[in-house]
């Protein structure tokens, strides 16, 4: 099929006067136009496009399964979603296990561990994947609004990774050292020769994929299924030390470029 050139010199002068976005954001609408909704385009448009705000939420839940792709079960279906959030919320006052001072993202945490069957028996007991949990949970805190839709993001985020990409973990230390060794051969030199590969905070990094590192802005960019993108996020931040005499930029703003590029 022919491509529209009125359409296509359009998209140019959105992108030249610095409205980027207009074009995907039609596009999405489009999309969002379905019944039921197509997952494998809005995939696809997520894996390339950043989401506008008014959508993330929505196209997250779709993609995640915590909405289901028709529009007349939304409502339901986050009936019930709600319900099971409250009910988890209040097993967790009876068992004191949490307060009216309780920080949200401890909710969600504690809400995690008695939904998954693995809640300590104290409140103090904090395992490294419960760090992991609470920096992604502070990430999407603020990115959503409604406390409900950002706990069921979370859970459904966390499992989705582990299932899918928790055996790749252990093998991302070797693709970060095989891109930065293509990207920038001497800084990968300088690393390996005064030992400092090994003691950067790989498993951190990989694991809360980059929330807690990066600003929000950026992580909202990251587009889901891009599993490549925690090596080579690695890559451009070590750049950046090798580089940091030559630029005023602080390292997350370094990544935000990269991501936006």
């Amino acid at each position: 099929m022919a491509e529209d050139p009125q359409r296509n010199f359009r998209s140019h002068y959105y992108e030249k006067v610095g409205f980027r976005g207009v074009e995907e954001k039609k596009s999405l609408e489009i999309l969002l136009k379905d019944d039921p909704l197509d997952v494998e385009k809005l995939c696809t448009f997520a894996q390339r496009f950043p989401l506008p705000s008014m959508y993330r939420a929505l196209v997250w839940k779709v993609l995640l399964g915590i909405l289901p792709p028709h529009y007349e079960s939304h409502s339901v279906v986050m009936g019930f979603r709600e319900e099971q959030y409250q009910d988890l919320l209040q097993a967790l006052q009876v068992i004191r296990f949490i307060r009216d001072s309780t920080q949200q993202i401890w909710i969600y945490l504690r809400m995690f561990q008695l939904e998954s069957g693995i809640l300590p028996r104290r409140p103090t007991q904090l395992e490294p994947e419960d760090k992991v949990f609470i920096a992604i949970a502070e990430a999407m805190e603020e990115m959503v609004e409604n406390d409900v839709d950002a706990y069921w993001l979370v859970k459904c985020f966390v499992n989705q990774f582990n299932t899918k990409y928790g055996d790749s973990v252990p093998h991302l230390p070797k693709s970060l050292e095989h891109y930065l060794n293509l990207e920038d051969s001497k800084l990968h030199t300088h690393l390996k020769k005064c030992s400092a590969m090994n003691k950067l905070p790989y498993d951190l990094w990989f694991r809360c994929c980059f929330a807690g590192c990066l600003p929000e802005s950026s992580l909202q960019r990251m587009s889901k299924g891009c599993w490549l993108v925690l090596g080579l996020l690695s890559v451009n931040g070590r750049q950046w030390v090798g580089k940091r005499r030559r630029t005023s930029l602080s390292p997350a703003k370094v990544f935000e470029y990269r991501l936006l590029r």
